[in-house]
């Protein structure tokens, strides 16, 4: 039989991505200067394309209550027939978690070495490394190196990442406790919405065997495993003694079930927008009682095909080969006489099969399948955050976050993340809302990618742009009557005798436009120009909007109209007319 040197089908699950861009996905960078990340084992396993992720800079903090913008890019479809979907969004707040100093991944036992960066606790991997993986998982012809949780259908080899437990990670909803709380699932399939709320740790507690941790650290370079049952558990030795192994109960987290809803569309091959020619967003309100200084998020996404049942296909359907295929029956599916047909067909689901697809021609064509990868999960993750209780002055107010995206350089230079924007770009709010301006950036951008000002610096900042170009008494075009500040297509900033004429600034007003447009405090010298001597990280604080209208505004360092724009508003419309 001959073979062609060609793909029938390039099969968009080889190779696929995610990356949050707004609050700052790290993508398992810390502070390196170079456009590949230098570490992708330092946090956890994303199985992302290595050039993705921003620098950390100065924690961001945001309110209890108040309205954080999501914003990420995968790279293959939702929404869409071509693959399975689902989206999942996380948090968790704990003293212990920290970015770190050094790239290099956290060693064992090291929960104290604040010199690594650390999510997940070291105990976590430790139950992880020691109990029994799920027997009743599809591997496909995948051979796991050991029976415990750090082996997967995607881990084969069981690869250290942090301390992420494998199994937890490729799977949702785990079915052991977990530190993550649910936020939101978004899906291709919302008749899963009751499942996914029903089987939250938010709400469900998990049941484990629990040993002493000292027991465990003791123990677990000789390759035990915990047992997952009850039974098993309460009659565990280690090498014929009795370790007080006990079946024990992991209470719920004790919060509501995350909201599911379907999943927004995005097409495949793209990390970028989705209907609309915008990122696809998740605007999370922060729930009130989890302040904590220390917190990070995480998003991942879940693609599988439609070649099998994956829902009901298990561990009766893996081989103990390779190159037998597993046995995921594709014969009804393609209505071949009999099995034997299917697979002299070269229809097994196995990696690479080379398929007939003209029962005539003697001639197979390659198909680009890797069955580690049907379905598979890629991740991103914040930096460490900090949530705050609202000041008694903000107590009963609607809080709005805005932020800043993106990081110095151009399109190619810092794919597949994003250059600089405002998240949201369009913010819509009512009267007497506060909106909270903060941003932060790095000094470590590689030193020769494009940009204005000192070279591999972030800084950013707000100024109103020039007046409205309409003639008096034109309707206010697609903001329903409302006055016009500025617009998007000037590139000249409002000087500030205009501003304040127009929404009768008083002098706390201007101070605040001016702290916006220089970065207080300003250090006003030459390099001031371009914003050099401010530092990367700017926090306006929560500002009430009282005026109804359209609020334009620009970056004046980073602008650079026909290579990048940066520019952003707000529409403020009267709340009492709601």
């Amino acid at each position: 039989m001959k073979r062609l040197g060609f793909i029938l089908c390039c099969v968009v699950l080889t190779h696929g991505d995610l990356y949050i861009t707004n609050p700052r996905g790290s993508n398992n960078r810390l502070n390196g200067n170079g456009r590949e990340v230098r570490n992708n084992k330092r946090l956890f396993d994303s199985q992302n394309n290595n050039r993705g992720g921003y620098n950390v800079g100065d924690p961001m903090y945001y309110y209890e209550g108040s309205t954080l913008s999501i914003e990420w890019a995968n790279q293959h479809s939702c929404a869409d027939q071509n693959a399975n979907c689902e989206l999942i969004l996380q948090y968790m707040c704990d003293d212990k978690i920290r970015d770190g100093r050094t790239t290099r991944t956290i060693r064992d036992n090291q929960d104290r070495n604040t010199g690594f960066g650390m999510h997940e606790e070291w105990q976590h991997y430790l139950y992880c490394r020691t109990r029994r993986r799920n027997q009743g998982l599809f591997l496909a012809d995948q051979n796991l190196g050991r029976n415990d949780a750090r082996y997967t259908r995607q881990n084969a080899g069981g690869t250290k990442r942090g301390y992420e437990c494998p199994e937890e990670r490729d799977y949702y909803p785990y079915w052991h406790h977990s530190p993550w709380k649910d936020i939101a699932v978004l899906t291709n399939d919302v008749e899963r919405c009751d499942y996914y709320q029903q089987e939250s740790f938010n709400v469900k507690s998990r049941w484990s065997c629990v040993i002493d941790r000292n027991q465990l650290n003791r123990y677990y370079r000789r390759n035990i495993v915990i047992p997952d049952n009850k039974e098993d558990c309460e009659n565990f030795k280690i090498r014929g003694r009795s370790v007080g192994a006990q079946w024990t109960e992991f209470p719920a987290h004790g919060l509501p079930p995350p909201q599911c809803i379907k999943a927004p569309w995005s097409r495949d091959n793209h990390n970028g927008n989705g209907i609309g020619g915008n990122f696809n967003t998740y605007d999370w309100v922060i729930p009130e009682g989890i302040a904590h200084e220390k917190c990070v998020l995480r998003m991942r996404y879940n693609i599988s095909t439609n070649d099998y049942d994956s829902w009901n296909t298990d561990a009766s359907s893996n081989t103990d080969s390779d190159t037998d295929g597993s046995k995921i029956d594709l014969l009804k599916t393609f209505n071949f006489p009999d099995q034997e047909t299917a697979e002299a067909r070269g229809y097994v689901f196995q990696n690479n099969p080379d398929v007939e697809v003209f029962p005539d021609l003697d001639v197979k064509l390659a198909l680009a399948i890797n069955t580690a990868q049907f379905g598979r999960t890629f991740q991103d993750r914040s930096h460490v955050f900090e949530i705050r209780q609202r000041p008694a002055e903000l107590k009963d107010v609607t809080i709005h976050n805005l932020n800043v995206r993106g990081k110095r350089g151009n399109n190619q230079q810092v794919y597949p993340a994003v250059e600089y924007d405002f998240v949201p770009n369009t913010l819509e709010i009512n009267t007497n809302d506060f909106v909270h301006i903060q941003w932060t950036g790095s000094d470590r951008n590689p030193r020769n990618n494009a940009g204005n000002g000192r070279r591999g610096t972030d800084r950013n900042n707000m100024v109103m742009l020039k007046n409205k170009v309409y003639p008096e008494g034109t309707p206010g075009l697609a903001y329903g009557g409302l006055d016009v500040l500025g617009q998007y297509g000037a590139n000249y900033p409002m000087h500030l005798d205009n501003v304040t004429r127009l929404i009768g600034a008083s002098t706390e007003t201007r101070a605040v436009l001016q702290k916006m447009a220089l970065l207080a405090p300003p250090r006003y010298s030459g390099s001031m120009v371009l914003l050099d001597n401010a530092k990367a990280y700017y926090d306006v604080g929560p500002l009430q909007f009282a005026k109804e209208g359209v609020f334009h505004f620009m970056c004046t360092r980073n602008n650079a109209f026909t290579n990048r724009s940066q520019k952003g508003r707000i529409i403020v419309r009267d709340a009492s007319s709601k």
